[in-house]
């Protein structure tokens, strides 16, 4: 944050302050639980997740100012999150839960989704993960 000031870059500064605002919500939250790395790797997904779907209305809305924004907080979060799968890798992980689940209908997608939010939580989002499944599901 101290960097951000002194190089007076106000996108990562004022993203900086919405992380660690969200951070300081969720441990004053009276929980009384301890934050997990994969708590804030979850947190910082639903921001990540939030500034994406403002983008796509921004964008859809000709607001060109506003979806900067959006975009520029949405490159700084994403620094702090794990390195997501590529399209190619995601298929092949998933092909495996579904031999490893045994899944052979699109009947059979809960069980698939089941194991893949476990096995690739914070590493692929989960609509993607959902898509790739009804695809790979609907070919077997």
């Amino acid at each position: 944050m101290k960097d951000a000031m002194k190089s007076k870059d106000e996108a990562a500064l004022r993203t900086l302050r919405a992380i660690k605002a969200a951070i300081l919500i969720e441990k004053t939250s009276g929980s009384g639980t301890e934050i997990t790395e994969a708590d804030e790797i979850k947190m910082l997904q639903k921001m990540a997740k939030q500034r994406r779907d403002s983008l796509d209305i921004f964008t859809q809305q000709n607001r060109e100012d506003l979806a900067a924004k959006e975009r520029e907080e949405l490159e700084i979060i994403e620094r702090f999150l794990p390195k997501q799968m590529s399209p190619e890798e995601l298929q092949a992980e998933l092909k495996q839960i579904i031999t490893q689940v045994g899944a052979t209908s699109p009947a059979d997608m809960g069980k698939v989704m089941g194991v893949a939010t476990k096995q690739l939580a914070g590493k692929a989002d989960g609509k993607l993960v959902s898509e790739t499944v009804k695809q790979l599901l609907a070919q077997a």
